[in-house]
């Protein structure tokens, strides 16, 4: 294989990149324009046209995975007796691999053991709980989650505690007495964190001018994938490394920086063209994945962003269809129109399940999903995530009212008693735990024999007594509460909501919305069993839809993700669900400066995930936080050309510009259930009752004799009631 023909497959901006002359570059790759591939050839003609070593070259990935696909891409490329060497001695790995690498190889120059160990994330929490145990923090104050946080952060800024001014802020002065503390935990364990890694490898470099030269002159040219996703320190570990005479290559796109709240600095990829000047900009823009529909849908979004370094994507396929555009009635029908239309869609194409993906915001978004996946009996996988009743902090809520429900369930015990944390460690829960297995009684009643016993320090008495009490406060507080109530008082008063709250960035705030979404899911629950109270029954149904496991790693699912998950993800189909004001920009985002451009990103990421078909879905009522809210269609949405939309209606297609959801009367068709036998009645349809009067139709559910009906009076409020009796009349 030749020079030539190594450019042969590429196009012209492709082959621009490409055969660059050994400068700093800067390649703004838009969705789906074949950047991986362009990285690959660079550095095959870097090998084959300028005669560099493997040896010489560093390829900088931000995941294990595209670290993996660029040397296999590069071992098929090189194949073709580009060289008669292998890429072996070529380094090629993500930020943290690189670092790992380089403090294994110069430990002593970094003032490490030899055989430092790594620590993950909780491994990290841990060690973060035993340093606040050594300085006697309270940690219902001081979240050690938050404080993990803090310590990370710092890290990818590069400061160390000395380097944090506290002034009069007790805050921080505490999170710095906690980062310093866990230093000295660090360094006498012999123990790394994620974050150590990279600023270690930084500070490896400054302190040690010789070694850094050496780098220096060995790697002539540096790769960098994903420019836009890194942070602080590892662009000026990248500075520092690159020197006056290696050549970088910066391979990214301004407009898919997401991950602000994780560290990453946009400013990184806007600023590179002053940092090291002279750089070649070259554009990739042509889009291989997505219809000329989609690719202008994104573009006219992500145009409202300021400061871009702009770039347009455009493809040589056609237009496609237009993208469909479904106005809910709330986050029901919103749902069962998902499932329907996939079912639908799947047949006419005869495609798998897997080739579609439903994307949503927030990850409590899937609960209602899920539902409806379940009730119609199909496959789904969560991609990136856990399923709604699997996540950490349902299963704690879940846990104190299994407690509630039954004293002697041992697995909610063992799960809560020290959840949010309240002083009761290990120790005093194993002997708890071999208490009641002498005494063959459940953990309760064996907690309670123990303290009676005085079997326990004072501390830790105090905090069982403290923990006993708190069940028999719950348990008051909940009697005559309806199910939505109680679990919202099961949520704050067990201090898990707080706790949650307190933990910082998009997962603490996750974690709150899932908490609020089972307060939703309490409150929409239907009891049917009458020997059961509605608390023992929903906790049932809880641990029956757990089990109802999503779909086997090898069966052709739907794949449901955040829109965080779905980057450099591409689907047939995709649906873009809860597309609202407060939920998508969400709510947090329209206050803080910078985070409504990065929510307009994130929106872009997830338009340029569909390659034939875009659906997009909002409701005009939707629970959340516990309440009912009616939110305008997104800004978002807004900000497609109403030509290249069409609004749809279930069963009724109605093919015409979008009037982007302006009230108007809804046609009777619109549910998707079968009411044909009262063909009178539609969703959102005012009827009137003989006994409650005037209502809003909500929902309909089931067929035939069986088939109900939710109605929202305006003096009892929302009541399902059984079509055939209910006597209801249409009012225009």
């Amino acid at each position: 294989m030749h020079t030539h023909t190594l450019l042969d497959s590429l196009n012209q901006a492709q082959q621009q990149a490409v055969a660059a002359d050994p400068v700093n570059q800067l390649v703004l790759a838009g969705a789906g324009s074949g950047k991986t591939r362009v990285l690959v050839h660079r550095i095959a003609w870097l090998i084959q046209a300028h005669n560099y070593s493997p040896h010489q070259i560093l390829a900088v990935t931000f995941t294990n995975k595209a670290a993996r696909e660029m040397r296999e891409r590069l071992g098929n490329l090189l194949e073709d007796g580009v060289a008669p060497f292998s890429t072996r001695s070529m380094w090629v790995g993500t930020f943290h691999g690189i670092a790992h690498r380089l403090l294994k190889a110069h430990w002593q120059e970094a003032g490490l053991p030899q055989n430092f160990q790594i620590l993950d994330s909780d491994d990290q929490l841990r060690l973060v709980k035993r340093v606040y145990q050594g300085l006697n923090l309270d940690d219902s104050r001081w979240p050690p989650k938050q404080a993990q946080w803090f310590i990370n952060g710092e890290k990818d800024e590069g400061r160390r505690p000395q380097h944090i001014n506290e002034g009069h802020d007790p805050f921080l002065a505490t999170m710095k007495m906690v980062y310093h503390a866990y230093e000295e935990a660090c360094a006498r364990g012999g123990l790394v964190d994620f974050a150590e890694l990279l600023l270690r490898s930084h500070e490896l470099w400054l302190k040690n001018p010789t070694l850094l030269g050496h780098y220096q002159m060995r790697f002539r040219a540096i790769l960098v994938d994903e420019f836009q996703d890194t942070n602080a320190v590892q662009y000026a570990w990248l500075r520092v490394l690159a020197g006056k005479d290696s050549r970088i290559t910066a391979v990214g796109d301004d407009d898919q920086s997401i991950y602000g709240w994780r560290g990453a600095k946009i400013e990184n990829i806007q600023k590179f063209e002053q940092d090291f000047e002279p750089v070649a900009v070259t554009r990739l823009e042509q889009n291989y994945r997505s219809s000329a529909n989609i690719l202008n849908a994104a573009n006219a979004v992500i145009q409202n962003n300021a400061d871009r370094l702009g770039k347009s994507l455009w493809t040589n396929d056609g237009d496609g269809e237009l993208i469909d555009l479904y106005t809910a009635f709330n986050e029901q029908d919103e749902a069962r129109y998902i499932v329907e239309r996939l079912k639908d869609y799947i047949d006419e194409h005869g495609c798998n399940n897997s080739d579609c993906a439903i994307l949503y915001r927030s990850n409590a978004q899937s609960r209602v999903l899920e539902e409806a996946f379940i009730r119609e009996n199909m496959p789904y996988r969560i991609y990136g995530g856990q399923r709604f009743y699997e996540r950490l902090e349902i299963k704690n809520a879940l846990a104190y009212m299994r407690i509630l429900v039954n004293r002697n369930d041992d697995a909610a015990w063992e799960r809560v008693i020290n959840t949010p944390t309240r002083g009761i460690g290990a120790k005093t829960i194993e002997t708890i735990r071999v208490f009641a297995r002498e005494q063959g009684c459940s953990l309760f009643d064996a907690l309670q024999g123990a303290v009676r016993n005085q079997a326990f320090t004072a501390r830790a008495t105090n905090a069982l007594k403290g923990f006993v009490a708190l069940v028999d406060e719950l348990e008051d507080a909940i009697s005559g509460l309806t199910l939505g109530e109680a679990a919202e008082q099961v949520i704050r008063q067990s201090g898990l909501l707080d706790f949650h709250q307190k933990e910082k960035g998009e997962k603490g705030q996750a974690r709150v919305e899932n908490l609020q979404e089972l307060v939703n899911a309490c409150r929409l629950f239907e009891p049917e069993d009458e020997s059961l109270t509605p608390l023992q029954e929903f906790v049932d149904k809880a641990a029956l839809d757990a089990g109802d496991a999503q779909a086997d790693e090898f069966e052709d699912a739907v794949q449901m993700m955040t829109l965080h998950s779905a980057k450099g993800l591409e689907f047939p189909l995709v649906f873009l669900v809860g597309m609202e004001e407060n939920l998508f920009p969400h709510k947090m985002s329209i206050e803080e400066p910078g985070r409504l451009e990065e929510e307009r990103r994130l929106c872009y990421v997830g338009i340029t995930r569909a390659m034939k078909k875009l659906v997009i879905t909002f409701a005009e009522s939707r629970r959340m936080h516990g309440s009912e809210n009616f939110n305008a269609l997104s800004r978002f949405v807004r900000e497609i050309p109403s030509a290249l939309m069409q609004e749809v209606r279930i069963k009724a297609t109605i093919t015409r510009p979008s009037s982007y959801g302006a009230a108007r009367p809804r046609n009777n068709n619109i549910s998707q259930q079968d009411v044909n036998d009262f063909p009178g009645l539609s969703l959102g349809q005012i009827v009137n009752h003989p006994i409650f009067g005037e209502g809003t139709i909500l929902q309909f559910e089931g067929q035939g004799a069986s088939a109900r009906v939710n109605v929202n009076f305006a003096t009892e409020g929302a009541k399902w009631l059984v079509l055939q009796y209910a006597k209801l009349e249409p009012l225009n």
